[in-house]
């Protein structure tokens, strides 16, 4: 991947990131199949985010039975 390539998704991520952070902080807790609709994002791009937004400490998620429940850090 050259350097450009890398540049371009890092920043694509990092859009996604906001989107999610957006999106919970105006609709509150969603699971992760309702965030990825609501962003309109490809899931695989939101997964990328919330482990941006996770690494920043930004997002609590939370397992009930088979759903993950994402939301933002008080």
């Amino acid at each position: 991947m050259s350097t450009t390539d890398s540049n371009a998704s890092i920043a694509r991520i990092g859009q996604a990131a906001g989107a999610v952070w957006h999106t919970l902080a105006e609709n509150g807790p969603l699971t992760l199949t309702k965030l990825v609709e609501a962003t309109g994002q490809p899931r695989d791009t939101v997964m990328q985010a919330l482990g941006w937004l996770a690494r920043e400490d930004k997002i609590s998620i939370e397992e009930d039975g088979r759903k993950r429940i994402v939301s933002l850090r008080s």
